[in-house]
């Protein structure tokens, strides 16, 4: 994660945390014989899940040291230190002004922090996740003296002092309430996904200043989807009976998901990899499926756009690769010598191992950079604690040309039901001159 857009930093997606003294007795294991957390241990869970490490830690660096540039409009932001050190990090910060840095976005000077902190997230934390936060931040990371770079944001966006009146504007200070008439478990996911997991800084759309025009499930633009630089990060209202976003999961769906970068729907690509990572599949089985109550729970917008219709049926596209009728398909050809040996002619791949691509969000998308980005330079999963093997699809930027990548997905996008419209060589040209620098690829050593 070398580059973030900076109102899209920190991708976390869940945590203990609770909403009351009750809700965090719930949070605690099943086994009533485990022993009681302490508030540094309990710490050290909210800041896995909150996934803080992300954005705090520079390639090869130490963890929580800073570093990290994250590339913004305006320019170059680079992540702090948060170690306990005195002087290159918070140290000296007190407990209060701690949770000011969290919840106002205040720095222990009274400078403001940029608004790559989720601060407006952060405000609905309680008290006792603050201290917990605290304890371990204080007690339980390594000290690292070394002070990152300062971030370096052409004028006027250097002046702190104007986001004053942006917070004043678009940033909620107001503590996290449950809706009535809210069960317990979808109480708590909603604590989970708008608090720390501050779900909404890539899955809401952006308004005119770069605010999050949503910030809690009341409004319905909350985690309806939002274009996150090269990659689309989808629709998460879940209620319903269509097949946008997580519609068509269960919440044990999601859940697997988020525990293991992959389910019988999808596999996990992009930033969300790392989230999964180094987060979601660190969390307990009980804060999962609370997350993916409250994910099932919210209602679609109110004005759905005209679902747009595909051209083929499942059945036909299956029926014409299993026979092999492409002359005159460019893309379907391409498809049976790249991809079917792994996805199959029904598109549907082996779940749990190769993801389907029949209704994939990824490639329905209305850009489609991020379905490019893996054709091009290939995906890897995480290995995580439950599903431990870290499987590749390779990347075929080498040996495909753009014209043949845009052959390829338009295929897939029109394919087994699909609605996407067609992609050309120029977005994939675009999307090939922004890639990362590749360290490993798939392509032969015989080959020029």
């Amino acid at each position: 994660m070398t580059h973030r857009i900076w109102f899209h930093a920190l991708l976390g997606c869940g945590l203990l945390g609770a909403t009351g003294a009750a809700m965090a007795a719930n949070s605690q294991s099943a086994d009533s014989n485990a022993p009681a957390q302490t508030a540094e241990q309990r710490g050290a869970y909210l800041a896995r899940a909150g996934d803080c490490v992300a954005c705090h830690t520079a390639p090869d660096g130490k963890p929580f040291a800073g570093g990290l540039k994250i590339d913004s409009p305006f320019g170059a932001i680079i992540s702090t230190n948060i170690t306990p050190d005195p002087d290159a990090g918070i140290g000296n910060y007190t407990r209060d002004q701690f949770a000011a840095a969290l919840r106002e976005g205040k720095r222990a000077d009274g400078a403001n922090l940029y608004p790559a902190m989720p601060y407006p997230s952060y405000a609905k934390l309680t008290d006792e996740d603050i201290d917990a936060l605290y304890a371990y931040f204080m007690n339980g990371v390594e000290p690292v003296s070394e002070k990152a770079p300062e971030s370096d944001l052409s004028f006027p966006f250097n002046q702190r002092w104007g986001i004053s009146l942006w917070n004043w504007v678009f940033a909620d200070a107001d503590a996290f309430e449950p809706e009535q008439g809210q069960s317990d478990e979808v109480a708590r996911g909603a604590y989970l996904v708008e608090g720390l997991g501050h779900c909404g800084s890539c899955h809401t759309p952006r308004g005119f200043a770069y605010q999050e025009t949503a910030l809690d499930g009341s409004d319905d633009a909350y985690l309806s989807g939002a274009a996150l630089g090269d990659w689309w990060a989808p629709n998460l209202r879940g209620s319903g009976e269509g097949s946008d976003g997580l519609q068509g999961w269960s919440a044990n769906d999601i859940a697997e998901y988020l525990a293991t970068g992959r389910n019988a729907h999808s596999a996990v690509t992009g930033e969300m990899t790392s989230v999964i990572a180094n987060s979601t599949s660190h969390l307990t089985d009980d804060d999962l499926q609370a997350i993916a109550a409250y994910l099932k729970s919210l209602q679609p917008a109110a004005e759905e756009s005209e679902a747009k219709q595909s051209q083929t049926t499942p059945d036909q596209t299956e029926q014409m690769l299993t026979a092999a009728d492409v002359d005159g398909k460019p893309g379907a050809r391409l498809y049976l010598d790249n991809c079917a040996a792994c996805h199959f002619a029904s598109g549907k791949g082996a779940p749990q191992v190769f993801p389907s691509l029949v209704g994939n969000s990824l490639v329905n998308a209305d850009d489609p950079s991020g379905m490019l980005h893996v054709i091009l330079a290939g995906a890897r999963l995480p290995s995580t604690p439950k599903k431990p093997e870290a499987l590749a699809m390779p990347d075929f930027g080498w040996r495909l040309s753009d014209e043949e990548a845009a052959q390829l997905a338009t295929f897939v996008r029109g394919a087994w039901g699909n609605h996407g419209d067609k992609v050309t060589a120029d977005q994939v040209a675009h999307v090939r001159d922004n890639l990362p620098e590749q360290k490993e690829s798939s392509k032969p050593d015989f080959q020029d």
